[in-house]
């Protein structure tokens, strides 16, 4: 049996699959997450490890005492700092957190191979800008910055020891020759950084070192080899068998995600398209990514006072009305795909006096899919060939919201056998593939077709229509959002 684990942004999630792949049991535990500050987003590492400890106990000891392997994927970005004796020094600030635009700015004039070597504009939620602006607004913290890891290989370095990471996500800090997959001293190099500051790189089914051995002890399993893993994303695609070219994910996360695997690197930074490795060798991948997916959900149900997100969206299903006149801007963290515009707004247009909740479930599920929408565009501008689109996620317990994204993205979606679990059972995949080899299409194919959604001709035009009206009012509104 192998275990995959996943650090990420609302909870850790825990998947463990028999040596045929098929997964016989999974575990979670909520995270908290801090917004101390307009823009901000940050979590304590310890909570990673409390979580971890804690979904790793819900698993039954018999199961756990048959791990072979463990994987990890984890939210992508997040800036965690260690001092020289390996001690946290802040709160991690998180790949959602808005805070430094002009350092964005600063990186981009001085070295434009951020464009070009690191294949991405240099955005707030990134990990390179991030410690820019540690160094220019907490100085004395930044000085005593030995380490710097991302959020699944700060639980690594608890777990092993070990200071690694894998190429998927250490591609997510812009601090990568994403072509020669490697750290580039070039791009670390503004942020203060050196090589000596970051853990050292694997493809993402290698061996990164073993769990310690009271760690074991504590989780009822053998010394096990830990493998690399990948961001949450290249994990989720591993997941849903998309690692050839022209294979395509759409995620619904906390954020949301079309994720399209490449066999180069194919960088496209004017539509804020990004490019990272995939977490298997000699593959890529481009990606659109919006900040805010079904976490728009949940901050709309709490507003209704729902506190179950299915009843909420259920609500929508029921009344079963497309198009309505009620529209939903979903920047409630800011956006990146297209937009690139931190400063971005949450914005409800269009209610009246019958506005409910069901009319509000609805405006947030079409906002959100049309956010995808642009994002899907962006990466048809790349030129790159999308052949089919696999759902995974939490929001893809709802096929009722795949009939929406289907209408406005205008392609089918793939529904798979484990799809809700995403990056960790993308995570246990890697790591079985870590330690039994084989071939990578036989090792990663695609699960079990469930459902395929197909958009319908009159919900197409709905959608278009209303389409239209969510791109007016973005683009009425950029300079309110400046203003705030």
């Amino acid at each position: 049996m192998f275990l995959g684990i996943d650090i990420g942004t609302s909870s850790v999630k825990t998947v463990v699959i028999d040596e045929t792949g098929t997964p016989i049991a999974q575990a979670s535990v909520d995270l908290p997450i801090s917004r101390p500050k307009p823009l901000w987003s940050e979590q304590n590492p310890a909570d990673w490890w409390t979580s971890t400890n804690m979904a790793v106990a819900k698993l039954d000891v018999d199961i756990r005492h048959k791990i072979k392997a463990i994987g990890l994927s984890g939210q992508m970005h997040g800036a965690t700092v260690l001092d020289a004796d390996d001690k946290v020094l802040r709160p991690a600030i998180l790949w959602n957190d808005g805070r430094c635009q002009e350092e964005c700015d600063i990186l981009t004039q001085e070295q434009p191979d951020f464009h070009t070597i690191g294949g991405n504009l240099v955005m707030p939620g990134f990990t390179a800008p991030k410690l820019l602006w540690l160094q220019r607004n907490e100085p004395e913290t930044f000085a005593k910055i030995k380490t710097v890891l991302l959020p699944k290989d700060y639980v690594r370095l608890r777990m092993t020891g070990e200071k690694a990471t894998d190429l998927s996500d250490a591609a997510g800090t812009l601090w990568v020759d994403i072509a020669a997959r490697r750290w580039s001293e070039d791009l670390l190099g503004p942020c203060g950084l050196s090589t000596n500051n970051m853990p050292r790189l694997y493809e993402g089914h290698e061996v990164t070192g073993k769990l310690r051995q009271e760690l074991a002890e504590a989780w009822g399993m053998e010394r096990v080899p830990v493998i690399a893993g990948g961001g949450d994303n290249a994990a989720g695609a591993a997941g849903v068998g998309v690692v050839n070219d022209g294979e395509a994910l759409l995620s619904l996360g906390t954020s949301g995600v079309i994720f399209l695997a490449t066999n180069e690197f194919r960088p496209y930074p004017e539509r804020a398209v990004h490019a990272f490795c995939h977490a298997l060798p000699d593959r890529w991948h481009l990606m659109s990514v919006m900040l805010s997916a079904a976490s728009c959900l949940d901050w709309a149900a709490k507003l209704t006072g729902n506190s179950d997100v299915g009843n909420f969206v259920s609500k929508a299903e029921e009344r079963n009305k497309l198009g309505t006149s009620e529209h939903f801007l979903p920047y409630l963290s800011g956006e990146r795909t297209p937009h690139n515009n931190p400063n971005a707004k949450g914005v409800l247009f269009g209610i009246g006096h019958d506005t409910d909740a069901a009319t509000l479930a609805q405006s947030v599920l079409e906002g959100v899919a049309f956010g995808m929408a642009e994002g899907f565009k962006a990466l048809q501008e790349s030129k790159a060939e999308v052949n089919s689109i696999s759902v995974i996620g939490g929001g893809s317990l709802s096929l009722y919201w795949g009939r929406i994204l289907s209408a406005a993205i205008g392609r089918p979606l793939v529904y798979r056998d484990g799809a809700a679990t995403g990056p960790a059972l993308g995570a246990a995949r890697l790591a079985r593939y870590g330690v039994e080899g084989g071939d990578i299409n036989d090792m990663f194919s695609a699960p079990h077709v469930v459902d395929i959604v197909n958009p319908r001709d009159q919900d197409v035009a709905l959608l278009n229509a209303k389409f239209e009206k969510f791109q007016s009012l973005y683009k009425n509104l950029i300079s309110e959002f400046e203003g705030n």
